[in-house]
């Protein structure tokens, strides 16, 4: 079994788990990491990774098995980790897969993003809870918030927030000032798409 990597300050999801029973094992989740890459959406981002100058590489995207109850993350020049013992279904997988990769295409295209900075944290995990279907209502539902309107940009709030508070670099206090400071910014950037999918 591959021991979990440690993550770049700030860099991981922190999306807490659903898997039942343990969730699934490394290689059945690599299985879904596989489907994953046939994804639409996984393969535009993939596409404009490498046009941005950054491969992807085979290795790229692993399975692994992970202490902290987080769905996944990414660490700059290790690539992206899915839980495979906190995952459960594909659509699971899937999201991990493309939140991660908008974190990397940020990672790429910004020659200076500093993981330790919680802005720069700020900013990626707004436009990729924004950008990557994390806040559908659906899922929102199904994680019991039930708010009609403005559900979108309640649940990326929160979302950001438990992340950036998770980074060893930014307190609490911190976190709210950098996510405020750049929101309008990045919740308006939706580069590599024209516009929010």
């Amino acid at each position: 079994m591959a021991e979990e990597p440690a993550p770049e300050p700030g860099s991981g999801s922190g999306s807490f788990s659903s898997a039942v029973n343990g969730g699934k094992s490394i290689e059945e989740c690599q299985d879904m990491i596989r489907r994953s890459l046939r994804s639409p959406m996984v393969k535009f981002l993939r596409e404009h990774l490498e046009k941005a100058g950054c491969v992807v590489g085979d290795n790229f995207i692993k399975a692994v098995h992970c202490k902290k109850l987080i769905s996944g993350g990414y660490v700059r020049g290790e690539g992206i980790m899915v839980c495979s013992n906190h995952m459960s279904i594909q659509d699971e997988v899937n999201q991990v897969v493309i939140h991660e990769l908008i974190h990397a295409y940020d990672d790429c295209r910004a020659a200076n993003l500093d993981w330790a900075n919680c802005a720069h944290h700020a900013c990626s995990e707004i436009r990729a809870g924004h950008l990557s279907g994390d806040c559908h209502y659906k899922r929102e539902l199904l994680r019991g918030f039930m708010k009609i309107r403005g559900h979108e940009q309640e649940c990326v709030r929160r979302r950001v927030l438990k992340s950036v508070i998770a980074n060893p670099y930014c307190s609490e206090a911190a976190a709210k000032d950098a996510m405020e400071a750049v929101w309008d910014v990045c919740y308006n950037d939706t580069q590599p798409f024209d516009r929010a999918p």
